[in-house]
């Protein structure tokens, strides 16, 4: 199945009384002083209208060749079932165990004709839709209370960026790190420290770096990284913030290699969040 239009969220009560109940269980658990007890789910792929829920990018957008698909892959002989309704136009369908979002398509360095100043293609991605708002305000990701970003992800042997949105003067900033995984083509659990993203701006770290927003995050996503013309494809199960570090074989705290600049076109090379000049 493919995402072809994007389908409302829940309903605005329905949000808005998921968000009582998680701010109640924190009052209750005393999150709030001892810290988060267990992860909190950012998005799972596990029903059809999941990748409905996400928007997608590319180069396409502006002229370019490059192609992007978000397809839900259900397991073999899963039928989806609708539940009962929230109140929302959309169809509730129940969650299917094993269920993955396949992000794919072509990445194409082919330049518009008609558009002279564009000057640079190559790339996809896509990410998360922004949460509509509830009875509490604007649908925000808060994060702040975990350590870790954490994926069940299964990808090619390209490379690729993890990228976090968050509210910002400059709505363009991102919060970027390499996706590194031990075994192309295998599933695989990784974690990505919040405190290791780094912030860029097309591409380009900003300096001096300032903390990421924890409290605000709007939306999390991936994307190309390395131009090379050709097929790509990258499975994701779902994504949750996390404490438990035992989650994954290993911790992801370098992103060295990611090929990122800084104003001046200068390498930048990142690690344990220190920047230095290449």
């Amino acid at each position: 199945m493919r995402a072809t239009q994007s389908l409302p969220f829940k309903s605005f009560w329905s949000r808005s009384l998921d968000e009582l109940s998680r701010l109640t269980n924190i009052v209750v658990k005393s999150e709030n002083i001892r810290g988060a007890t267990g992860p909190r789910e950012i998005h799972n792929f596990q029903t059809p209208e999941s990748v409905a829920d996400c928007k997608l990018l590319s180069d396409a957008d502006v002229g370019g060749s490059s192609t992007a698909h978000l397809d839900w892959v259900p397991p073999p002989n899963a039928i989806p079932t609708v539940t009962a309704g929230d109140g929302s136009d959309r169809k509730p369908y129940t969650p299917i165990p094993g269920s993955y979002a396949r992000f794919h398509g072509t990445i194409s360095l082919e330049l518009p004709t008609d558009r002279r100043e564009i000057s640079r293609t190559g790339y996809a991605g896509f990410r998360t839709l922004d949460r509509p708002p509830t009875i509490f305000g604007r649908g925000l990701w808060d994060i702040d209370p975990y350590a870790y970003l954490a994926m069940r992800v299964k990808t090619d042997a390209r490379s690729y960026f993890v990228n976090v949105r968050t509210e910002s003067v400059v709505p363009l900033d991102l919060h970027q790190h390499r996706l590194f995984v031990k075994k192309p083509g295998q599933w695989e659990t990784v974690l990505i420290k919040w405190n290791d993203f780094v912030r860029t701006n097309h591409g380009k770290v900003i300096e001096p770096q300032t903390g990421m927003l924890r409290q605000k995050v709007l939306s999390i996503g991936f994307s190309t990284t390395d131009r090379k013309p050709g097929p790509y494809e990258l499975c994701v199960e779902r994504l949750w913030a996390t404490n438990d570090s035992d989650e994954a074989g290993v911790v992801e705290t370098d992103v060295a290699g990611a090929q990122l600049k800084n104003k001046h076109g200068e390498k930048v090379k990142v690690t344990w969040g220190a920047l230095e000049q290449e």
